[in-house]
């Protein structure tokens, strides 16, 4: 089996290649047919998705079985800015690998976001919700979404939420920052959503690409909270002495209205190759354990 990675040196494509050159994530071994597979990663620099001629022609020398893309403008606020910028790399990127892969009849995996949704509500969003983005970033992704599933025969759309991983910049390491040189931090109180692991994507991306189960899948992580919830883990295990202060959305200063309420539920993991996503407690202390 070929694979090809989009987005190579990102946080989830990065993390991705060790796996599949391990054979295992934290939380199994990787389906036996992909033990032995040829990967082909690319980072943004390798691969702009963003052009078209640059796709197909890269897509049709290597004919892989499996495109995973893991390559995004993932700068909320930036895309505020910057939404050509945005549209080109979330939507139109999409539409270019979506329609390399359907040329060779390879499979799409294409990561979206728990942004697609309203952000509003008081229950764990569904696949089959209707997906209402309010920002720019949001607006960007949904459209790469929709290109991907107008487009493409065999797609897998992965939306997870508030991901962090062993590379790249994320919350969890931007709280262990602050809280080493500060003496106390705010967090937003007022959000609430499922942190998720990238190691529990990738588990479940794995598991999805050697089936013909396409379609739209939630993956986050199981438990709800806020950020502010999440930052007192992040500080507790890594015990570091700092004090974390609730605040409000107002109170952070931010173009973008982040959503209020973004939980995600695997319904169809669930019923399909099945939801082993962790806790998001369980998945951050061991994180933690990892980096200290």
């Amino acid at each position: 089996m070929k694979i090809l990675v989009t987005g190579a040196g990102g946080q989830v494509g990065s993390e991705l290649l060790k796996v599949l050159e391990k054979g295992e994530t934290e939380l199994g071994s990787i389906p036996s047919e992909l033990k032995k597979a040829e990967v082909f990663g690319f980072s943004s620099r390798e691969l702009d998705i963003r052009n078209i001629n640059q796709v197909i022609d890269k897509v049709a020398s290597i004919n892989p079985d499996v495109v995973i893309n893991a390559a995004a403008f993932t700068n909320v606020d930036g895309a505020e800015d910057n939404f050509d910028q945005a549209f080109e790399v979330n939507a139109l990127g999409p539409r270019n690998l979506a329609m390399a892969c359907e040329r060779i009849s390879a499979k799409l995996v294409h990561i979206s976001t728990d942004y697609v949704f309203s952000g509003e509500g008081s229950r764990p969003f569904k696949e089959y919700d209707t997906a209402l983005p309010k920002s720019e970033y949001g607006k960007s992704k949904k459209l790469g979404d929709d290109f991907v599933k107008e487009i493409c025969t065999k797609y897998f759309i992965i939306r997870p939420a508030w991901v962090y991983g062993y590379n790249g910049k994320n919350f969890v390491y931007t709280i262990l920052n602050l809280a080493k040189n500060n003496d106390e931090i705010k967090v937003v109180k007022d959000q609430r959503g499922n942190p998720t692991n990238v190691q529990d994507i990738i588990h479940h991306i794995l598991k999805l690409v050697v089936t013909e189960e396409y379609g739209i899948y939630n993956c986050a992580g199981h438990g709800e909270c806020s950020w502010y919830d999440f930052a007192c883990k992040i500080v507790e295990f890594s015990k570091i002495n700092c004090k974390v202060i609730p605040c409000t959305s107002e109170e952070y200063k931010s173009k973008v209205k982040r959503p209020t309420y973004s939980a995600l539920d695997n319904c169809n993991l669930r019923i399909t190759v099945g939801d082993e996503m962790r806790h998001y407690v369980t998945a951050l202390k061991v994180f933690i354990n990892n980096i200290i």
